[in-house]
């Protein structure tokens, strides 16, 4: 029986590829590549004539299933590579690796560079512990759900990669949900016009706007947020928000809730159903 081999390759410098992974290539049967044109650049300059097969999102699924017979009945070992850095991390892989283990085939990992570890570790932030959501959804309210659910599970270091069309729009979204975040956004990690912005969001959103070729290259983007005892407090107590403003403002409640969401950062809905529950104390509304 033959082995899977899942290899990473330079995320942008092709001198980042390891001695190994060079071996694994040119020894194995087969490389299973996301672009065969973009890995043929890279092969070419390590003399690697390994036969390339494509293997990506379109057509995964069935290319995996004869993949794994290749394995199975052909005693091949196959390589599988993506466009950069590891395969499986935001990238195809995981049907192949999944199909693989299921057969009882050996998986074996070939590691080098990563763009999350890369940027991770140029961050200056906190990285002893850290989530990773890849890139977010382009609808606008979805990606502002995950934030918020990310701010609600009060997760302090978290990565995300970006297109750079979406770059500002993700800085301005991040300075809401975060305005006193510490951010790193890396971009073209590795390449020749690498560059990094640090600091504070509000003064990292300031320098994306000022940098003339801010929508050139992928970012890999490390937030690092603090929470304050006191969010919970504010949480537990949205009841007491809403009967301090009706009586500061001489306002309605339906004014009220607006003004609880707007000042305090919690959804509408959910203020709303704790104002469903001040109504039931007909004490408060002098009934």
């Amino acid at each position: 029986m033959g082995r899977l081999y899942v290899v990473a390759t330079p995320i942008g410098n092709l001198k980042d590829i390891t001695y190994r992974a060079v071996e694994v290539l040119n020894s194995c049967s087969l490389i299973a590549a996301e672009d065969t044109r973009n890995t043929s650049i890279l092969l070419n300059k390590y003399g690697i004539k390994t036969k390339l097969i494509s293997y990506h999102k379109f057509n995964e699924s069935e290319r995996a299933k004869v993949l794994i017979s290749y394995i199975l009945e052909k005693n091949m070992d196959i390589s599988l590579i993506s466009d950069a850095g590891t395969p499986c991390i935001s990238d195809p892989g995981y049907k192949i690796v999944k199909l693989a283990r299921e057969k009882g085939i050996e998986v074996i990992g070939i590691p080098g560079p990563s763009a999350i570890i890369t940027a991770l570790s140029i961050s200056g932030l906190p990285i002893n512990q850290f989530s990773f959501y890849g890139f977010l959804p382009k609808e606008k309210n979805k990606r502002e759900r995950i934030l918020k659910e990310i701010k609600k599970r009060k997760i302090e270091t978290f990565v995300l990669y970006e297109s750079p069309k979406r770059i500002l729009e993700l800085a301005e979204l991040i300075l809401k949900e975060f305005p006193e975040a510490q951010v790193c956004f890396c971009c073209e990690l590795t390449k020749l016009f690498e560059k990094s912005f640090y600091g504070n969001i509000k003064d990292v959103l300031e320098k994306l706007k000022n940098e003339p070729n801010v929508q050139l290259g992928e970012y890999t983007v490390v937030i690092y947020n603090t929470y304050k005892d006191g969010e919970e407090t504010i949480k537990i107590s949205i009841e007491a928000l809403l009967v301090d403003i009706v009586v500061k403002e001489k306002c309605t409640l339906k004014d009220a809730i607006e003004l609880v969401s707007k000042n305090y950062n919690i959804s509408k809905r959910e203020v709303y159903k704790k104002s469903i529950e001040l109504k039931k104390i007909p004490e408060l509304w002098g009934q």
